[in-house]
């Protein structure tokens, strides 16, 4: 098993997180006795815990500040601003707001990592974006001005989370699933003593709904983001986050197989989104993911 799946290009692999991102739409739907900081912290903190008991391991020297700032960003502020902003905009319109994350991951990858991208990938960028926006954007919708603030920190903390992961990489002797484990437990602890204070304690749920709670952390999270981070190292932060129009993409047809229809506008969305994978072909050779790094250095490509 483990060799049939060093056979597969980490980001044929990593393209399964967004795809179950999709489907968190659903089940915080089902979650509604959960406040948005709550959730967020119940996410983050439980799927590091997960994973800190695979790795059997804690980070050590500069990587204990480095483990909270890329908590911070790629956990902490990115679950609980993605969750405000579910809940105060309608509709899919935060994932619209995602969709803009590659651009940003472009231009931040130039500036800290010194990788230029070409025109095509900006354009295959720029098609996601609009077969995002033509999928989930409604002809008339009220925005709330906190959950636009909210949705818009979330690209924000991820797309400069993604680039500094790929920059730091893994300490020496350490596995990236480790640092995985770190970041996601940093930022759950970060989100706790707020969460508690503004929401209160955990509120009771049914046997279902911690099912669901159940997939969200350890499907949806610990092992989405293990494949996540692993895509970004073998490849570029860039090329990973193309991949995340995947996620609203998921949830639209979700939603299709639960009895929703689709407008025409929304197939040539749909149709937009498959159009902006086409030039994108895995043509390298798949790069080693190395447990361990020198600290500083940037994974092969």
């Amino acid at each position: 098993m483990k060799h049939f799946f060093s056979r597969i290009h980490p980001l044929t692999l990593a393209a399964l997180a967004p795809v179950t991102w999709g489907t968190t739409y659903t089940v915080t739907a089902r979650l509604p006795e959960l406040g948005p900081l709550t959730l967020a912290t119940v996410r983050a903190l439980l799927a590091g815990m997960v994973l800190l008991l695979l790795v059997r391991r804690l980070p050590s020297g500069v990587w204990w500040w480095k483990s909270l700032v890329l908590g911070a960003l790629n956990f902490g502020l990115f679950f609980a601003t993605l969750f405000v902003s579910a809940q105060k905009l309608p509709g899919a319109v935060a994932p619209t707001l995602g969709a803009v994350q590659p651009l940003l991951v472009i231009a931040l990858s130039l500036w800290w990592l010194g990788e230029r991208s070409s025109g095509y990938t900006f354009g295959r960028a720029l098609l996601g974006l609009a077969g995002v926006a033509l999928l989930v954007l409604g002809p008339v919708v009220a925005l709330d001005r906190v959950g636009l603030i909210a949705g818009f920190l979330s690209v924000v903390s991820t797309a400069a989370g993604y680039v500094l992961a790929k920059k730091w990489g893994a300490p020496p002797s350490a596995s990236l699933l480790a640092v995985t484990a770190w970041q996601l437990t940093a930022g759950g602890l970060l989100l706790l003593p707020v969460a508690g204070l503004i929401e209160g304690p955990l509120p009771t749920l049914s046997g279902a709904q911690y099912a669901l709670l159940a997939y969200m952390v350890l499907i949806a999270t610990a092992l989405a983001y293990a494949l996540w981070f692993r895509g970004i190292a073998s490849a570029s932060p860039v090329r990973a986050s193309l991949l995340s129009r995947l996620s609203p993409a998921t949830a639209i047809l979700i939603d299709v197989t639960l009895g929703r229809t689709l407008s025409v506008v929304q197939w040539g969305g749909l149709l937009l989104i498959a159009l902006s994978f086409l030039p994108e072909r895995l043509r390298a050779p798949i790069a080693p993911v190395l447990t361990a790094e020198p600290e500083g250095t940037a994974c092969p490509r």
